[in-house]
């Protein structure tokens, strides 16, 4: 039981930095799913073009990501 109990900060430490290694995707995954959703399996190309075609209905945190990357 203790060993249980000291992997769970270690756990949490661990996945908050995986989802600090992906600021992008966390930004856009709304934005994704709420405009891109019908070709989220054809690929990051597909998805990257989606989003511009949508750009300017992006929340604003996505729009920067995209910005910030030269797209």
């Amino acid at each position: 039981m203790t060993r249980f109990l000291l992997m769970i900060p270690l756990l949490l430490c661990a996945s908050g930095a995986i989802a600090q290694q992906r600021p992008g995707q966390d930004a856009c995954a709304r934005d994704v799913s709420r405009f891109c959703r019908a070709v989220m399996n054809d690929g990051d190309g597909a998805v990257l073009a989606c989003l511009k075609q949508h750009r300017t209905r992006l929340s604003k945190a996505c729009d920067k990501v995209l910005t910030d990357h030269g797209q």
